[in-house]
């Protein structure tokens, strides 16, 4: 039995500035934070020896790997030549809330696959095999970060290079700032489950057709360089920073918000915090906000209709918590 555990992420600054039609052309740059909130994934030799047994959010028995019907799994297990194994996964939180949960399954199903081989994969490699997988291979119309954010491990400023390389930079932090950081934050889940491909397609299409779009996202990218400095000095700065980015990522498309999620954030911002910002491409998940001086339980109450959740980082990328 082989356990692997990849931590989900949430997305400061830049979202959206990692999709390859922007950043071939101008870069990008987000500001991302791995979360102790994690996608497990487990595997060993399958009783009956021949065929697969699946289980996620749906049961399969394929008797051949061209049978799977779970796209991820089917690419990756053929990749890596896996035969004969009962796979399961789970989760802490539901898919499609906004916290990059399909690229935290595929990184972590490429470090399972690995491990279940006897191989060692770093990290970094890691997250670039996944975007090959999602971008290259399953013609996923996503960015980047997801991948890197899951596969890495802290708060990083990663960057996204017109040549397709990405670069990464962790953001120090002391263990007070790091204390004060997670203290202030709060994550409300506000309900539904939504696929961020036809979100992210539309944004897409904005992009190529230029105009404010580009110079809200050269603006996005530029907020995450300087929030990456910014921080280490203040944490407290984190708030207007998402506060101004959600403006300029809500311009970008109409399928971002939606009056109740604009609703939400009035209230939470007329309760104390100082910014936030809808997780993942747009329209349902979670609301993050930065809540300082003791305004977290306010604004919680303001908001009392959505459940709240802890923000806590996560140090160490996705791993191999079990092997045996």
């Amino acid at each position: 039995m082989i356990i692997s555990r990849t931590p989900l992420r949430v997305s400061f600054c830049g979202g959206g500035t990692d999709l390859p039609n922007f950043y071939r052309k101008h870069g990008g740059a987000v500001l991302s934070m791995s979360i102790a909130r994690y996608v497990y994934l487990s595997m060993h030799a399958y009783f009956h020896g021949d065929g697969f047994i699946l289980k996620y959010s749906q049961l399969e028995t394929p008797e051949s790997r061209d049978a799977i019907q779970h796209r991820i799994i089917r690419e990756v297990f053929s990749s890596h030549g896996i035969e004969g194994v009962d796979f399961n996964s789970s989760a802490d939180v539901p898919s499609g809330t906004g916290l990059g949960s399909s690229s935290a399954f595929t990184v972590g199903l490429l470090n399972l696959c690995n491990a279940y081989l006897g191989r060692y994969v770093g990290r970094a490699d890691l997250a670039a095999q996944a975007c090959d997988v999602e971008i290259n291979r399953l013609g996923e119309p996503i960015g980047k970060q997801d991948q890197y954010g899951c596969a890495i491990g802290g708060l990083n400023f990663i960057e996204f290079h017109p040549d397709d390389s990405v670069t990464y930079e962790a953001v120090p932090l002391t263990h007070q700032q790091r204390r004060m950081l997670e203290d202030n934050l709060v994550m409300l889940y506000l309900g539904g489950q939504r696929s961020a491909s036809a979100i992210l397609q539309t944004q897409a299409g904005a992009i190529d057709n230029g105009g404010s779009v580009i110079d809200d996202l050269k603006a996005m990218a530029a907020q995450a360089a300087a929030l990456r400095g910014d921080l280490i000095r203040d944490v407290d700065c984190l708030g207007p920073y998402l506060d101004e980015g959600w403006q300029r990522k809500r311009r970008i498309s109409a399928g971002i918000s939606a009056p109740h999620i604009d609703d939400a954030y009035a209230r939470a911002l007329a309760a104390g915090a100082t910014g936030g910002k809808l997780l993942g491409a747009g329209g349902s998940g979670f609301l993050l906000f930065y809540c300082p001086d003791g305004t977290r339980d306010a604004v919680i109450e303001a908001l009392r209709g959505y459940a709240p959740y802890d923000v806590r980082l996560d140090m160490i990328g996705t791993t191999i918590i079990y092997s045996d």
